[in-house]
């Protein structure tokens, strides 16, 4: 099983999910009035100035906008200043053949990873020419396999699409359709300590039965919270930080560009 090496593994690890960076192929390119490939920069800039040591680096969905293979080499690139393991899944808006391209020679796509004492399962929920997610029957026989081949570990699993209703009306039709089947097999496993996700572009930190429930910021635009039609936030670009420690304490937050000047256009780029 592929595993990032510690020096102590007693020590807590740092992850950082980088997620719905919808980049393009065009530097110049914005989503919404905002240029995506500059957002992710800065982002990647104050995790960086924040986070002196990260273990591993989760992008959760929506690497790119338009599906090109430039946008998975600009993202591949941009992250590797981080000069630590990363992980890719798909979101809706990706293109899983153009990814496996561009991770080609590497591992960024392989879908479970040991660290310190957890263990990192990542699903793909993408379905293509979906805007809703799914669960299939393959997956989700991987995560009761990665679970149940380590009960002494600890466990995180990640995924693009919400499982759980996150208070904005909009978004609630496109959403992982099967929740029931991914918590019929978490429930089967005491050492499941956390879900995460991406695709609602706004910050998540709740519990169902005694699990940890988080979403996160994207590295580009935000959706408005609590929002019954299609809204973007005024809310600057974040990323959240994980600190995972060996007893299956986990430490989590959010950390945002600070002075960053965005007006929406609403007549550019759709989302």
């Amino acid at each position: 099983m592929p595993s990032v090496s510690v020096v102590n593994p007693d020590a807590p690890v740092l992850l950082v999910q980088l997620s719905d960076s919808h980049l393009f192929a065009e530097a110049d390119a914005v989503l919404l009035g905002m240029n995506t490939r500059e957002s992710l920069r800065r982002v990647i800039e104050l995790v960086r100035a924040q986070q002196p040591q990260v273990d591993l680096v989760l992008a959760t969905g929506d690497l790119s906008q338009d599906g090109t293979l430039s946008s998975y080499q600009q993202f591949r690139e941009m992250t590797a200043l981080l000069d630590a393991p990363v992980r890719w899944i798909p979101g809706n808006h990706d293109e899983p053949r153009i990814m496996a391209q561009a991770a080609v020679h590497s591992d960024l796509l392989e879908p479970v990873v040991d660290v310190g004492n957890w263990r990192i399962t990542l699903l793909d929920s993408a379905v293509p020419g979906s805007v809703p997610g799914y669960l299939q029957d393959s997956q989700l026989q991987l995560l009761a396999q990665a679970l149940s081949e380590a009960p002494a570990r600890h466990h995180l699993v990640c995924f693009h699409h919400h499982p759980v209703p996150i208070g904005c009306a909009w978004m609630e039709p496109i959403g992982l359709r099967n929740p029931d089947a991914l918590f019929a097999v978490l429930d089967r496993f005491p050492q499941v300590r956390a879900v995460l996700w991406g695709h609602v572009h706004q910050e998540i930190d709740s519990k169902r039965n005694g699990v940890r429930l988080l979403a996160s910021p994207s590295t580009c635009i935000q959706f408005a919270p609590g929002s019954e039609d299609f809204k973007v936030s005024e809310e600057a670009p974040g990323y959240r930080w994980l600190r995972l420690h060996a007893d299956g304490r986990l430490e989590t937050g959010v950390e945002r560009l600070v002075g960053f000047a965005f007006m929406v256009d609403y007549g550019s780029n759709g989302y």
